[in-house]
């Protein structure tokens, strides 16, 4: 597994527009006008949307008050300290979490059964893999330190206990979360766009005329959105403030 896990983390960012581009596969669906009715279409963007936008946050609050270089050294495991502030403190992947809740919920919407049924569960086991790679790494270079991390703290699981004291004790990073993640969010946002479009185009509007406008019109936003966060990056003005210890 740990072998199987480096060779992953090298190629996971193709991984993830493999898994994006299949949500638009075509497939049997879950939810159908059979089972549920007229409204069936209610079940998967409410479902999908709550999950993936709960995904978002969680990467969010992570990254905006204790932010960890996921990206490795010359495409493999890396890391410089061992990050245990913040959300890692409660649970040891949380960015992980945040990405798997991401992935699961535009599933739902795309109410794929192969996406679903195949591709989520084979995502898991890539991130089971990674994971595991990572934390031999880790256990390698940080030995007795990582081991009593590992001890109390889940590797996928959230504790809330003392949440409310990591809270109060640090500054969350608004600029950081923004810079780090707009890529991210330009990439799900659009993706959330495409399927609403794609798999519920009367949801939006039964006028085609209208709903190719308010889709173009939302897309537009979102590039010029994009394209304003790149240029306040490259000009330094999305730098982190100084946290409180």
């Amino acid at each position: 597994m740990i072998s199987i896990g480096n060779f992953f983390f090298k190629y996971r960012n193709f991984l993830f527009i493999f898994l994006y581009l299949a949500l638009f596969l075509p497939s049997p669906k879950i939810f159908t006008e059979d089972n549920l009715g007229s409204n069936y279409y209610i079940w998967p963007i409410t479902i999908g949307l709550i999950v993936t936008v709960l995904g978002q946050i969680i990467r969010g609050l992570t990254i905006g008050l204790a932010y960890i270089v996921r990206g490795g050294k010359d495409k493999k495991v890396y890391a410089e300290n061992l990050v245990t502030e913040g959300i890692f403190n409660h649970c040891r992947n949380p960015l992980y979490v945040g990405n798997i809740l991401m992935l699961l919920g535009v599933g739902i919407l795309s109410n794929s059964l192969i996406f679903m049924g195949i591709l989520m569960p084979l995502f898991l086991f890539i991130y089971q893999a990674i994971v595991l790679a990572e934390e031999n790494f880790l256990r390698n270079k940080f030995g007795a330190q990582f081991d009593s991390y590992c001890s109390r703290v889940s590797r996928w699981g959230i504790s809330l206990k003392g949440i409310s004291r990591t809270f109060s004790s640090m500054d969350f990073q608004g600029r950081r979360w923004i810079s780090k993640e707009y890529n991210t969010q330009f990439v799900w946002l659009t993706g959330i766009v495409l399927l609403l479009l794609v798999n519920y185009p009367d949801v939006i509007s039964s006028d085609i005329e209208l709903r190719n406008k308010i889709v173009a019109g939302i897309l537009i936003l979102l590039v010029i959105a994009y394209f304003t966060v790149r240029s306040l990056k490259k000009a330094g003005k999305l730098k982190d403030k100084v946290n409180r210890v």
